[in-house]
């Protein structure tokens, strides 16, 4: 499902020059370089070569299994790639345990299924990564908790369980878990397709808030009005491989190649 959007061209024509503006000078902050991964004898990601500054917002688009959340999975060693090379904040991603610990703490990620733990209730989702791994204290890990559950809207919810939530306030629970890290990059996988339609707008609402914040955030979605009002860059994945990318204006005014227009016209 995709969402429209009511911006005008001049807005969107004032949204391209601020987001350029903003990011102008700004670090790489994630590089990937000819990063390949194999599944058997079939190749999911083909050389794929992306760069992305510090707070940038980026929506990763493309048919299922284009390789676009194994991607966004190899950036947080969810996922090993078997050749290339990935920095994340100036730190590789290799066989260092240390480094790869580095990398998750400052790395969110939140998933097409919430993925939040049964057994516990909101609070205790939330606070159980940063005591475990921040050695935060519980009466700081709470307090952070219920700052997070407001900033997410749902701050009444805080002593419930998952299975009492709706899909959306779960989701918006695991964004919360995952800025409980303090993370300086978020990564979501396809965060909404999993909702129902009434609820994708409240989850979509709070990645607006997060993105407008200055966190660097890469998105795989289908959302196109989201894309279009929210991201920096589009990126198009097909069989494995970075098709083209450019700006929300360059995508949905101008595709330059073949394979994205096909898939746009199949989702507009």
């Amino acid at each position: 499902m995709t969402t429209e959007s009511s911006e005008s061209p001049a807005a969107a024509a004032n949204g391209e020059s601020g987001r350029q503006g903003r990011l102008a000078g700004a670090p790489d902050i994630i590089t990937a370089e000819g990063v390949s991964k194999w599944f058997g004898d079939f190749q999911a990601l083909d050389e794929v070569s992306l760069s992305v500054k510090e707070h940038e917002i980026v929506v990763i688009l493309g048919p299922s299994g284009s390789g676009k959340s194994t991607f966004i999975r190899c950036l947080n060693r969810l996922e090993e790639h078997d050749a290339g090379r990935i920095v994340i904040d100036g730190i590789e991603l290799n066989e260092d345990v240390r480094n790869m610990q580095t990398i998750r703490s400052e790395v969110g990620m939140v998933f097409q299924q919430f993925n939040l733990f049964p057994h516990l209730s909101v609070m205790s989702n939330i606070t159980l990564g940063p005591q475990k791994v921040r050695r935060l204290p519980k009466q700081e890990a709470n307090q952070l908790a219920m700052e997070l559950l407001e900033r997410v809207g749902i701050p009444e919810q805080a002593e419930k369980y998952p299975a009492q939530l709706s899909g959306g306030q779960q989701q918006r629970v695991a964004i919360a878990r995952a800025l409980a890290m303090q993370p300086k990059i978020m990564l979501f996988d396809e965060p909404t397709s999993a909702l129902d339609p009434e609820m994708i707008k409240e989850v979509l609402d709070v990645m607006r808030e997060l993105a407008e914040s200055g966190m660097t955030m890469l998105v795989v979605t289908h959302e196109m009005g989201f894309a279009r009002e929210v991201a920096d860059r589009l990126v198009f994945f097909d069989e494995g491989a970075l098709v083209e990318q450019g700006t929300p204006e360059h995508f949905f005014e101008n595709p330059r190649e073949e394979r994205t227009k096909l898939f746009l016209s199949q989702i507009l």
